[in-house]
């Protein structure tokens, strides 16, 4: 039997990865400056930013997991990839949202996946502006997390797309952000309406809610998706690139069935993975 498939593990880095995604998400509103965090660093643009407390985060994440498990590898959005060799990698994005975390904005969150053997098996979104957790553990469901209680996912199924209201995001390059709106403007009078939240997984934690009904973007890393992708896979969704091909950096597109087809072949035609 592989490690991924003991559901003891599973469930053990998943208590790890939510409990420490909320200790980080508590830090991170109790020691934000009222005056807003200092940008410390550009990535890939002038808008693509990170904050020193982006960096506190992944460190405190780090540190917490490190402390448990000293020989898992990591994937971090600012603290690059290391080593291990228990065959157990975390896949954390510190604060995926920086922009909105920045501006004071609440869509923002703390997200941390585990993986065995190289396939996700736990994931934890804590959004701490919402007060909610979303969690899953890969063929054990997705559930949400509130000061009120707990309750399981489903995404909504067979939405028609023209009642569909759709999450996506854009880029920080110039040329990425134009060729994302000559898509948006074909995607636009055939859905419902269209939401930009500014985090990827707090969109796909909507998808998984059912807050919205479907979600596409160009341009999301690992760190961005893993925990996401499966609290909507477990939710019911679909989450995937085109042609079946897997969800990347090129394309993610998730959606409950019915909904992710109808949306996928909207897109096909508008040659989304040209810039």
């Amino acid at each position: 039997m592989s490690a991924a498939s003991t559901p003891d593990l599973a469930a053990e880095l998943l208590e790890l990865a939510a409990a420490t995604a909320r200790e980080a998400g508590r830090m991170l509103i109790d020691k934000r400056p009222l005056d807003g965090p200092d940008v410390v660093q550009t990535k890939s643009s002038p808008t693509d930013v990170v904050t020193q407390m982006d960096r506190a985060a992944e460190q405190l994440i780090i540190e917490r997991i490190r402390a448990v498990r000293p020989d898992d590898a990591f994937l971090g959005e600012e603290g690059g990839a290391r080593d291990g060799g228990s065959g157990v990698r975390w896949v954390v994005d510190p604060i995926d949202g920086t922009v909105n975390y920045l501006y004071d904005l609440p869509d923002w969150a703390v997200s941390i996946a585990a993986e065995v053997d190289g396939t996700t098996v736990a994931g934890a979104v804590d959004m701490p502006r919402r007060g909610e957790t979303c969690t899953a553990v890969r063929g054990g469901g997705a559930l949400l997390h509130t000061a009120s209680g707990t309750r399981e996912l489903r995404v909504n199924a067979g939405v028609p797309l023209g009642e569909a209201l759709v999450a996506t995001g854009f880029g920080y390059d110039a040329g990425r952000r134009a060729g994302q709106a000559r898509v948006l403007t074909g995607v636009l009078p055939g859905v419902r309406d269209i939401r930009r939240g500014g985090s990827c997984c707090v969109d796909l934690c909507s998808l998984a809610v059912g807050r919205v009904d479907a979600y596409y973007e160009r341009g999301v890393q690992a760190w961005d998706v893993a925990a996401g992708a499966l609290i909507v896979q477990e939710a019911g969704g679909r989450v995937e690139g085109l042609h079946g091909a897997p969800a990347s950096p090129e394309l993610t597109i998730a959606a409950g069935p019915g909904t992710f087809e109808a949306l996928h072949e909207l897109l096909v035609p508008l040659d989304p993975l040209t810039d």
